[in-house]
């Protein structure tokens, strides 16, 4: 298993913008998918985005088209959410995870347990 680190997460007001960083020890990250996924109080983890070994491939949930984007810099061994338009909804532990890609990206990112590294999370809060 990876070890994973998330940051970036914090409170921001409805509307706002933040970027979240995902990086490894140790171990590269050019060979894995890379996944956010979110989970709410009271909810199960559900996937944000997720992008592929290469970068050349992204998948985003319906919710956040258009407002988050997911990167992949192999040569930092980083991958990024950025994420702006904020909506309340968005509120909730972020996770990266990592795992060789097993499956199509799209089906990796519809089922969180085909990742098996996964970060400790960062919380993001959208309120005012």
């Amino acid at each position: 298993q990876l070890q994973l680190a998330e940051s970036g997460g914090g409170l921001v007001q409805p509307g706002g913008s933040l970027r979240l960083s995902c990086t490894a020890s140790e171990v590269t990250l050019d060979y894995y998918v890379i996944g956010w996924f979110r989970q709410a109080p009271g909810k199960e983890r559900e996937g944000v985005s997720c992008i592929s070994s290469s970068g050349g491939s992204t998948v985003y949930a319906d919710s956040v088209k258009g407002r988050f984007t997911i990167s992949k810099d192999n040569g930092k061994n980083m991958v990024y959410l950025q994420m702006n338009s904020l909506k309340p909804d968005n509120t909730g532990v972020y996770y990266c995870a990592a795992e060789p890609p097993i499956m199509p990206v799209q089906a990796m990112c519809a089922t969180p347990p085909s990742f098996g590294s996964w970060g400790q999370g960062t919380q993001v809060t959208v309120s005012s």
